[in-house]
């Protein structure tokens, strides 16, 4: 059971961001397995039974970043990351190509939400094609955000609209790529206590009508122009 991060959680991710090495991590690889992973590892099933029993039938799975980044794509970096996040989706063939529930910790803050990072592009022509077919859900969901003040909409856009919008609330939509509910803020006392559980549950049960609505796009017909 998650019982929170701790001081140790902020000291090592402070630590290897300033001394990115194998000597330095080999010697505080205890702190890091005992303050940082294990806790991870305890939130991230806590939310993965949380949203299983949700969804029962959505096949979710749960996933926690090793520390270690790919040798293939240091880019001049170290070796370790100085963060870790951990995600609840679907399975698939593509990294993050459905709809997926998150959590981050980095050394200056946390975020949570439901990303959509890697949608196809028929995917987003698809989920165009569904507006503009039932405006009504998305004009719902779109105002219900606007409502509310834990989540904001970060997306990669197009240069140009794709199409044009059914009404001007839709407008975003048609030019994202990608995109992000999510919440983000500077670390917080409750991430050192269980309070930060309630907090995900209840960020978790407000964003799963968007998870819902996102999920099944991909069963869509393929739009004129993919097909």
């Amino acid at each position: 059971m998650f019982t929170g991060f701790t001081d140790e959680t902020v000291d090592f991710m402070w630590g290897i961001r300033f001394n990115n090495e194998r000597s330095w991590f080999e010697a505080h690889k205890e702190v890091y397995l005992a303050s940082f992973y294990q806790p991870m590892v305890a939130l991230a099933d806590e939310m993965y039974d949380f949203l299983q029993a949700k969804r029962p039938k959505d096949g979710l799975m749960r996933k926690v970043t090793r520390i270690y980044r790919d040798a293939r794509r240091l880019h001049g970096r170290g070796p370790y990351k100085d963060h870790l996040w951990f995600s609840v989706e679907q399975p698939t063939d593509g990294w993050t190509g459905k709809p997926t529930f998150f959590f981050e910790l980095t050394p200056d803050g946390w975020s949570y939400g439901l990303g959509y990072w890697m949608p196809r592009p028929v995917t987003m022509a698809k989920l165009r094609s569904r507006i503009d077919r039932e405006p009504e859900p998305m004009e719902k969901l779109t105002r219900k955000l606007g409502r509310q003040k834990e989540f904001t909409l970060d997306a990669r856009e197009y240069r140009r609209q794709r199409s044009q919008p059914p009404t001007d609330l839709l407008a975003p939509w048609y030019r994202m790529k990608s995109f992000t509910l999510i919440h983000e803020e500077s670390l917080t006392d409750e991430l050192f206590s269980r309070d930060v559980v309630e907090r995900l549950q209840k960020g978790y049960t407000f964003l799963l009508p968007y998870y819902d609505y996102f999920k099944t796009l991909d069963g869509e017909p393929d739009p004129p122009e993919f097909a």
